[in-house]
């Protein structure tokens, strides 16, 4: 039997090593972690997501993305024609995106998030003030943030703000946590719902998506 080859893209300047918890079967599935790039000067997300599709290898690929990886990999349907598209934490459409973020693009005022702090996560530490929630997340992010730069994070929050999309693509498969706190699921349409999901479920509900994934992506092939 020929293997499905699932591609994995992970969310906002995270590290591919956030799917260190996924398990597929061996004997059906192979895994390919793909990672950020730096971009290029004023570039598009269509011309970024371009260059991110040429270390797709395969043909027939699922591509599985997470948060800003699942708006990626919408736009990386185009150049690569995959047998399914499996967003995670993440939205179809800018229709979806919570009403702050709307605010956040009329108002300009994304480009005011000090980026730069993520450059020196111990310096970021320093601006918690204690909470433990907050510190316990900055661990996390300690180590699953890989890219630091100041130019990638400016980039990417732009995308996402800015993303242009109006409508979703009723192919593309959305899991989304009722828990979600970056994307809250009273904005979202037509997902499945995983019961208790925060934005970071990827890591804290690998047990329902090694349980259901196979089933999701096996369904209709």
């Amino acid at each position: 039997m020929t293997k499905i080859h699932v591609y994995f893209m992970p969310g906002m300047a995270a590290s591919p090593s956030i799917f260190e918890r996924i398990q597929l079967p061996a004997d059906t599935f192979e895994m390919h972690l793909l990672e950020w790039l730096l971009p290029e000067k004023e570039e598009t997300i269509e011309a970024y997501a371009q260059r991110v599709a040429k270390d797709v290898k395969h043909d027939n690929v699922i591509l599985v993305g997470v948060s800003f990886g699942g708006i990626l990999v919408q736009e990386m349907k185009a150049f690569v024609n995959p047998k399914k598209v499996i967003i995670i934490s993440s939205v179809k459409s800018n229709k979806e995106l919570p009403r702050k973020m709307k605010v956040a693009k009329t108002t300009k005022a994304y480009k005011l998030i000090p980026t730069q702090l993520f450059e020196n996560i111990d310096m970021l530490t320093k601006f918690t003030f204690g909470s433990s929630i907050i510190k316990q997340r900055l661990k996390l992010y300690e180590k699953f943030l890989s890219v630091r730069d100041k130019h990638y994070l400016d980039w990417a929050i732009e995308q996402i703000i800015n993303w242009k999309r109006t409508e979703s693509d009723s192919e593309v498969i959305h899991i989304h946590g009722d828990a979600d706190e970056v994307f809250p699921i009273k904005y979202i349409q037509n997902a499945i719902v995983v019961k208790g999901g925060t934005h970071i479920m990827i890591l804290t509900k690998y047990r329902w998506l090694n349980d259901n994934l196979p089933k999701i992506m096996l369904e209709g092939c």
